[in-house]
């Protein structure tokens, strides 16, 4: 199967969102979207019992595949729109669509307060094993939303992008995060924001029994030089294969989620990446994705790296 931008399809406003947001970044790509619709089968008991309203459930699940496909060849002139209707776990059927994926598109729904949302069990889970970038769309996010408004200040889907923001831990700069990163504003033609966050650690104590402390930790007027430099430096190779990108970057000291989270106001995408763990259970996400995924107003991007 040739590679795709995918989405999951179930109806909610938080999934329409998502569709719209992959249709667009399928077009940005020129790659074909995938809507997956997964209909996960009732236990037995459920199954063989009369349920209100089964019968017209079960037409929308047959119809709208293919009505959201038509709506956005409709919207998206020459986009190629594949369907498809899986029955089973979502999360292994939505992890299983990822291993021919370029990305994935799921939804997020709003907490109600100003850049609160809830991302789901189903969500966390397939961001936490997914072998392809997940983007996490809130619901009521607009293909205006990821632009500059217009010198009226009236939002418009014809002004420049705002920036990518990429959160990078420059002890350990992966490829995939940057060519992500660098990947995604190239294609938009917008500006790259960099961002390290740093705390000081502070000194190990000299109370401790057979410690012997001698030098203090570095003062924050060291590290501010120290660590911008290192993050200029993970990036010099990343310049240079993407000349065209206008790049930016911040070593900025403070919490990473809280620094991440105040800069994806002004984002059209959040790129955050997360470790590839071999184990199915516990926690797949870090505290700094987990932050960024539930108070970014912005589409976030998880992109798994060694």
């Amino acid at each position: 199967m040739p590679r795709t931008v995918t989405a999951g399809l179930d109806g909610s406003a938080e999934s329409r969102a998502a569709v719209e947001w992959a249709a667009r970044e399928a077009v940005l790509r020129g790659l074909p979207l995938r809507l997956v619709q997964v209909w996960e089968p009732l236990p037995d008991p459920l199954a063989q019992a009369p349920l209100l309203g089964a019968e017209a459930e079960q037409d929308w699940i047959e119809r709208a595949p293919a009505e959201s496909a038509e709506g956005l060849r409709l919207r998206h002139p020459g986009l190629e729109v594949i369907t498809e209707r899986r029955t089973g776990d979502p999360v292994d059927v939505l992890c299983e669509a990822a291993g021919t994926s370029e990305l994935l598109a799921l939804g997020s729904r709003g907490l109600g307060g100003l850049h609160g949302f809830i991302v789901g069990s189903v969500g966390l889970a397939v961001t936490g094993h997914a072998g392809c970038p997940v983007v996490l769309v809130r619901a009521g996010e607009q293909a205006a939303d990821e632009h500059r408004a217009d010198p009226t200040g009236i939002p418009s889907a014809a002004t420049p992008f705002r920036p990518v923001v990429l959160g990078l831990d420059i002890t350990a700069p992966d490829a995939a995060l940057l060519e992500f990163a660098f990947g995604a504003a190239a294609l938009r033609g917008a500006p790259l924001r960099v961002v390290y966050a740093w705390v000081p650690q502070p000194p190990p104590s000299n109370e401790t029994p057979g410690y012997a402390y001698e030098a203090e930790a570095p003062a924050v007027a060291e590290l501010e030089p120290r660590n911008a430099f290192m993050l200029g430096r993970a990036l010099e190779p990343w310049r240079e294969s993407f000349p065209d990108v206008d790049v930016a970057e911040a070593a900025v000291e403070g919490s990473a989620g809280s620094v991440l989270v105040d800069a994806s106001r002004d984002a059209c995408l959040v790129v955050v990446g997360r470790r590839v763990r071999k184990a199915r259970l516990g926690a797949h996400l870090g505290h700094v994705a987990h932050a960024v995924l539930h108070h970014s107003p912005a589409p976030v991007a998880v992109v798994p790296h060694a």
